[in-house]
């Protein structure tokens, strides 16, 4: 299935470049690459999405996160005839859950290194997963919500 292979293309991807920032920086090291606009930032989130934490919270969104990934991965491969961009949005939400997992199992925090800032206004550090399962969710959605009718008057 074609669509497993953008999802590992993700993982791939999303876990060298942690490695890379885990090996070459330390916490909070940022380096500028556009000035002030977009950083790389080294932080390690515990967390839940944008570093939001409370009392066992990790647990229970790894938890969470593992069923959504399953019921993703099932999704997708009954999918498996539909067309290739609700295909792909799959994949790429599938392969960015399974990077942050991943490092969740492995490390007990997911690595954020991607750091954009407008004047006084900056945007919460993410990584390669985060921008997958994001891009993913907005061509779902709008597969979902915009294009069903196109399907439905070309049948």
């Amino acid at each position: 299935m074609s669509s497993l292979i953008y999802s590992l293309t993700v993982v791939i991807v999303d876990q060298a470049t942690k490695y890379i920032a885990r090996t070459q920086m330390r916490h909070h090291d940022s380096i500028p690459v556009l000035g002030a606009f977009f950083r790389l930032t080294y932080v390690e989130n515990s967390g839940i999405a944008f570093g939001i934490n409370f009392e066992g919270g990790s647990v229970v969104f790894t938890v969470l996160a593992s069923i959504a990934t399953a019921v993703v991965f099932g999704y997708l491969w009954s999918a498996r005839e539909k067309e290739f961009l609700f295909r792909f949005s799959l994949a790429l939400i599938l392969g960015g859950a399974v990077g942050n997992l991943m490092d969740r199992f492995i490390f007990g925090k997911v690595v954020d290194f991607l750091h954009f800032s407008i004047g006084q206004y900056s945007w919460p550090v993410f990584n390669v997963a985060d921008s997958c399962v994001t891009v993913g969710m907005i061509l779902f959605l709008y597969i979902s919500i915009f294009r069903s009718g196109e399907r439905e008057v070309a049948s």
